[in-house]
């Protein structure tokens, strides 16, 4: 599934404990670390802290919107999250306070509440805390302690690890919204469509799994619609679009939520960032140095890479570089291809381009005339996260991993490190 999602390399070359993520809900804890001072204030806005268990957020503000008889649009949050978790996140709503006091849903809990003159933004949060346990292990208690000692003092030691798009970013069960998202930006929305609501995969529920190879084999949309169970929210929504007009795919996929729709265009953008990332590792080029005609992100004042002030690196500013990204000061960057993207210099373009022409793009292609709200302008990502107060320890035969991660860097890289298997002893990067 990593390869699938364009991750190729572990950074250390001791063995994994393996191990099962996840196996409760509690065992992995997220808290949104958000500065709510600069955001108190008097206007139409409510913030608040919601706490959920078991909810993944796009379906969590599905139910929101439903119990408040509210749209979705006068929800917003700043950090997506995982459904298999337990996790605190901001939200913003455009009601009265009053509403979200009453509120009843199953394993939510509105926890704190402020007035606000505006409403959140995806990446508003600082980062996220992290609690997490591996149980199931596949060493012994001996084994999983040296391994777990070795791989965490090396990380430790470096600060952090790639950078790369987790799993989950292209779906953990159905590894496909970046398949959705190509086809978006191939402009082939038939073939969006049916990527998402049909393209059967194992590991996912029988009853889901048939009733996208029942649609596959016929497309007889009215027949799905009867067929597709309800948990498939969206899909379902999407068939009964083809019901109407079996020929109007952009109608279809216009009846998601704008920002899973963009997710489908980013989460290609991230699989090319990951592509680019991994050939860089095989070409044994340093993710946490920087080389001639690399582009770095220098920080802001809290050790944030600010997009706006990137520098290319040459022969004359390499040494200086070198030094503050060493010190955390700056942060070298690989591009989320758009519209607007420029390649890199040196090797480091090289390989972009690479990727690129592989993929078969060029900057226009993100560029969707039929769906405007996914064009993309294209950005710049670090290739390095860092990862502070990072701890473990062996605890009721499981190991327990607690630490901090920037916004939009994912804590289940890190945890591949740790988890991977005992077999898988080949160092891809030096």
């Amino acid at each position: 599934m990593e390869k699938k999602a364009g991750i190729d390399f572990f950074m250390h070359d001791c063995p994994g404990i393996g191990g099962k993520l996840k196996k409760y809900p509690e065992d992995f804890r997220v808290d949104e670390e958000f500065d709510i001072s600069k955001w108190e204030g008097e206007g139409d806005y409510v913030l608040a802290k919601v706490w959920s268990r078991n909810w993944e957020t796009n379906r969590l503000i599905r139910e929101l919107s439903r119990e408040l008889h509210i749209s979705r649009h006068r929800i917003r949050f700043a950090g997506t999250k995982d459904k298999r978790a337990v996790t605190t996140q901001w939200m913003s709503f455009k009601i009265d306070p009053s509403a979200l006091l009453k509120l009843s849903i199953k394993d939510v809990e509105i926890r704190d509440i402020t007035k606000s003159d505006r409403s959140l933004f995806i990446g508003a949060h600082k980062g996220n805390w992290f609690d997490i346990v591996v149980r199931d292990l596949d060493v012994d208690i001996e084994e999983a302690e040296t391994y777990s000692n070795e791989v965490g003092s090396n990380i430790k030691e470096i600060g952090g690890f790639p950078n790369w798009f987790g799993v989950q970013r292209f779906g953990t069960v159905r590894p496909i919204t970046h398949l959705t998202g190509k086809a978006i930006v191939k402009g082939d929305f038939e073939q969006a469509v049916k990527t998402y609501i049909a393209n059967p995969l194992e590991g996912e529920g029988k009853g889901c799994y048939e009733a996208r190879k029942n649609l596959e084999d016929g497309w007889d949309y009215e027949d799905a619609l009867k067929e597709y169970p309800h948990i498939l929210t969206f899909e379902r929504a999407m068939i009964q679009e083809l019901v109407k007009d079996p020929e109007d795919y952009v109608s279809s996929l216009k009846v998601l939520p704008d920002n899973l729709l963009q997710m489908f265009v980013h989460a290609y953008q991230s699989y090319i960032f990951n592509r680019i990332l991994s050939e860089r590792l095989k070409r044994g080029l340093p993710f946490n140095d920087v080389i001639v005609g690399d582009v770095v992100l220098p920080t802001d004042r809290e050790g944030y890479p600010v997009l706006a002030n990137s520098v290319q690196i040459e022969d004359r500013n390499l040494s200086r570089a070198s030094k503050l990204v060493k010190e955390g000061k700056g942060y070298v960057s690989a591009p989320l291809f758009g519209l607007d993207s420029k390649f890199s210099g040196g090797e480091q373009g090289e390989i972009e381009r690479k990727i690129i022409e592989e993929e078969g793009l060029e900057n226009k292609d993100f560029v969707v005339p039929k769906m405007r709200k996914l064009s993309s302008r294209g950005t710049r990502r670090s290739i390095f996260s860092p990862a502070k107060d990072l701890q473990w320890k062996l605890k009721c035969g499981g190991l327990n991993i607690s630490f901090f991660l920037q916004k939009g860097s994912y804590a289940t890289c890190l945890l591949r490190e740790f988890m991977k298997l005992p077999d898988e002893l080949v160092n891809r990067y030096s």
